[in-house]
């Protein structure tokens, strides 16, 4: 991934971390990943569940109102999350010209301090 403001980077890719109160939108930049001419016609958000989570991390609304695609970019608006836990969010794209690509990250629910 390219350009990803407040991203970080371990041996596992990409994460951010998230307070559990926060309500934020998270931007991809697919800029590296399009061939010259070739642009996202749709983008699928999958978050991961997990089993007992009183406060799963979750679009505000809905999909179709919490993701947006702007040229290269796909924006993803999350809220919620339980302390301590990380869950991987896949984006999946298609292209104008038929492509399908994935790719994830991670966001860690954490206490956020200046």
């Amino acid at each position: 991934m390219a350009n990803l403001t407040g991203f970080k980077r371990d041996n596992e890719g990409a994460y951010i971390e998230k307070a559990s109160t926060a309500n934020i939108k998270y931007a991809v930049d697919f800029t590296d990943y399009l061939n010259s001419g070739d642009a996202i016609s749709s983008a699928t958000i999958a978050i991961e569940t997990i089993t007992g989570d009183g406060n799963a991390l979750r679009f505000p609304t809905n999909a179709a109102t919490d993701v947006t695609i702007v040229s290269a970019i796909v924006s993803i608006r999350l809220r919620g999350g339980t302390l301590g836990n990380v869950y991987n969010v896949d984006v999946t794209i298609v292209t104008s010209n038929g492509d399908t690509d994935v790719r994830r990250f991670r966001v860690v629910i954490t206490n956020k301090n200046l």
